[in-house]
């Protein structure tokens, strides 16, 4: 299933608050916030799925949602011992 968002890893993007929130919540001080998350998400040793509208991608404590329709990256954050 993780095939569908690794084929169409060229649509995905994010909005002007998305890129902030993103660089807010995982410390960033990048602007190529897109690339970072797409070199997340096509690494090897991430997980991903699916749940509802969104894919879920979990690698290196980081957790990134992505709408499956619209391939928008929503937010990304870490993840604590709770997640």
């Amino acid at each position: 299933m993780e095939d569908t968002l690794i084929k169409n890893i060229e649509k995905i993007h994010t909005t002007k608050m998305g890129i902030e929130r993103i660089k807010r919540n995982l410390n960033l001080q990048t602007n190529g916030v897109v690339e970072y998350c797409k070199e997340k998400i096509l690494n090897k040793n991430c997980k991903i799925y699916k749940e509802g509208k969104n894919w879920y991608c979990e690698i290196d404590n980081i957790k990134i949602t992505v709408n499956s329709y619209s391939y928008t990256i929503i937010t990304a954050h870490l993840l604590t011992k709770e997640n």
